[in-house]
């Protein structure tokens, strides 16, 4: 498998994953401005939508979108727990998946665009706190998102609550969820997927 992959992006969630899961597994980093990727290919031929991650399997066919790569990797490697293996739990986890995507991972879209006024972005975060608020409830008193040890939700959660410190969103006002981002920056899979990327704390 090759990830495609851009520093700090979303693109880091499966990278994570990936390490946690022990797969084998190639990095190939893509300038997300020029469309090429480190080897001069054209990204745009690999990933039409233009943006990653894209991770390319051993059959030639590319998977994209963090929530179904996340998915992809748990089935991957069962021994790792990524995922539940199936009822409610598995879809609980899924749940969060889709939540971070939808609700989170979307909200951040108007904070990256340089030509958004700042009272929109203003409202943006405003918005971002109520989602966040909302985790930290479900975090007290639990060490990770849909039950008891690390899964693929964390993974990708970990890299938006990154993006916060970006984007003039200040953990301190949520506790819990500021102990769970810490917590996961320690773990040994965070910081090699950081230090593979460039960007070690």
């Amino acid at each position: 498998m090759k990830l495609y992959y851009s520093p700090g992006a979303c693109s880091l969630a499966p990278h994570i994953l990936l390490r946690e899961a022990g797969l084998s597994f190639d990095l190939e980093r893509v300038d997300l401005r020029t469309k090429k990727t480190a080897a001069g290919e054209d990204f745009l031929r690999i990933n039409p939508k233009g943006y990653v991650p894209a991770l390319a399997l051993d059959n030639g066919s590319v998977l994209t979108e963090v929530a179904v790569i996340s998915q992809y990797l748990a089935d991957q490697a069962p021994a790792a727990h990524l995922l539940p293996a199936s009822g409610m739990a598995r879809y609980r986890a899924l749940e969060w998946l889709n939540f971070i995507a939808t609700e989170i991972h979307k909200g951040f879209g108007p904070l990256w665009n340089p030509a958004m006024p700042e009272e929109a972005k203003n409202l943006a975060r405003a918005r971002l706190g109520e989602r966040l608020a909302f985790v930290n409830v479900a975090l007290q008193g639990a060490p990770y998102l849909p039950g008891p040890a690390f899964s693929a939700p964390d993974a990708y959660l970990y890299v938006m609550l990154n993006w916060c410190g970006l984007q003039k969103i200040d953990l301190v006002s949520w506790p819990a969820l500021a102990d769970y981002h810490a917590r996961l920056a320690a773990r040994p899979s965070v910081q090699a997927a950081l230090q593979a990327e460039g960007l070690e704390r």
